[in-house]
């Protein structure tokens, strides 16, 4: 859940707020808007709207679409608004939350009473926080790939997805093949990428000099840099061969490589949601304040997200961190991030705080998604053979999918960037929260396998902080 954070020349999920989702036009009967991640829209009139649930018109929207079974898992229907985001359950009735929708802002948002009172949600058909990618993996049906492609697009383009330079690049070179066909040489490709360059890029990717220097430049200069890296992109997208020799026509290998692409973000397929945390104090006045953040939870962990600055702060796999809420009446609702890290060289267990409305909601998605995780069986192995519907040779496969760990990259944490309470088992920074705790300050953690941090016993060299 996340307010927008999104980009003029292509509206993020939370910008496609429309106004008219359920229009009535009698007593018993309306028509229903329910729109996908391209921002088309799916008409649908049913009976007895107000007891709908969620179940149901998802079915409906799959057989308009006539998606095969694997989209009932891939795909849920979401709630959105520029303030709110909500995946709805299957035995949700969308009506009836709908019509509670100011009191959900009023409870998880800091939105003023104005926009709470203007504020409409729209139905949205997306995919499913709670599929694993594993298994997007193994779907071969096109259009379930292109609205998979089509809600990844929006995210990079928007810069929900934070990503580097060469992978904005990459991703931006596919929907170019996608929309303008193969890279053919010889055709004025720059002049039609310069054209449409938020359609392939991320807005501070395309970023154009102004004034004296543009004019300088004059309208026959190179190409920026942007705009230089996508093309070279464009130019090594590689086709799929058939045995005679032809190339297929098909788009569905050109989704799946952008998707296959997606996957190596961390953050891939997660749900946002709104915060603030600490900044470090800085200057001779120690002056400090707040920084606000975006937290991403998917099955596979947590990122903190720099609102502005669209880079990662901290990445925590459920593995590596214990975790809790508090709603005092008095003070902000604070969900709490427990790991592990270092203090002038020492081992401490470092302590997060994210002030939200949202910090039960984030809270009990981090919980079901550790429930889920622990029954989840594990993906069958991978076949050595190749199948008639294995990826094109010039995709790598699933299990050598390759991790980012450029220096500096966006995706990696910036833990010196965060303002952290650091404690051992008796440190009396945290004392005024939760006195006493046995293994660790919090109760919420994973309960089974290995964890990947341990709780810090005090030593006579170590400050408390």
């Amino acid at each position: 859940m996340e307010g927008t954070e999104g980009n003029p020349g292509q509206p993020g999920p939370a910008e496609r707020s429309h106004r008219s989702s359920v229009s009535s036009v009698g007593a018993r009967a309306a028509d229903v808007l329910v729109y996908l991640a391209d921002d088309t829209v799916v008409p649908l009139a049913v009976e007895n709207l107000p007891s709908l649930s969620a179940h149901e018109l998802h079915r409906m929207v799959r057989e308009v679409l006539q998606l095969p079974d694997a989209a009932v898992d891939a795909f849920a229907l979401w709630l959105v608004s520029p303030l709110l985001e909500v995946q709805l359950k299957p035995k949700h009735q969308p009506y009836k939350l709908g019509r509670q929708w100011p009191e959900l802002l009023l409870r998880f948002t800091d939105a003023p009473d104005d926009d709470v009172a203007m504020d409409e949600p729209s139905l949205q058909f997306r995919r499913n926080v709670f599929f694993p990618k594993w298994r997007e993996l193994q779907i071969r049906d096109e259009e379930i790939l292109r609205l998979l492609y089509e809600e990844a697009k929006g995210n990079v383009l928007a810069a929900r997805y934070p990503c580097d330079v060469e992978d904005c690049e990459a991703l931006g070179a596919l929907v170019c093949r996608v929309q303008l066909g193969p890279y053919q040489p010889g055709q004025p490709a720059a002049c039609t990428l310069r054209e449409k360059l938020d359609s392939f890029l991320p807005a501070h990717l395309c970023k154009r000099s102004h004034g004296l220097f543009a004019a300088l430049r004059g309208r026959g200069a190179r190409a920026g840099t942007g705009e230089q890296g996508l093309l070279n992109a464009y130019r090594q997208v590689k086709e799929t061969v058939s045995s005679d020799g032809a190339h297929e026509a098909t788009l569905g290998t050109h989704y799946r490589a952008y998707l296959l692409k997606c996957h190596e973000l961390p953050f891939y397929g997660c749900a946002f949601f709104h915060g603030e945390i600490d900044k470090p104090a800085q200057g001779i006045l120690h002056r400090g304040g707040r920084k606000p953040v975006i937290v991403a939870i998917s099955l596979e962990g947590v990122h903190v997200i720099d609102s502005r600055e669209k880079h990662v702060l901290l990445g925590l796999r459920f593995q590596e961190l214990s975790w809790d809420h508090t709603s005092p009446e008095e003070e902000e609702p604070v969900l709490w991030l427990e790991f592990d890290g270092d203090s002038e060289g020492l081992p401490v267990n470092k302590l997060l705080r994210i002030y939200s409305k949202q910090a039960e909601l984030m809270s009990s998605l981090i919980e079901y998604c550790i429930e889920l995780n622990q029954a989840a069986e594990p993906p069958a192995p991978q076949e050595s053979a190749p199948s008639p519907h294995s990826a094109p040779d010039s995709l790598p496969p699933p299990t050598q999918r390759p991790k980012l760990r450029r220096q500096s990259s966006v995706v990696c944490s910036r833990i010196q960037h965060l303002s952290t309470i650091d404690y051992v088992e008796d440190g009396k920074g945290i004392k005024r929260v939760k006195p006493k705790r046995s293994t660790s300050f919090f109760s919420r953690q994973l309960s089974s396998g290995q964890r990947g941090y341990t709780v810090v016993q005090p030593t006579d060299s170590l400050e408390q902080g």
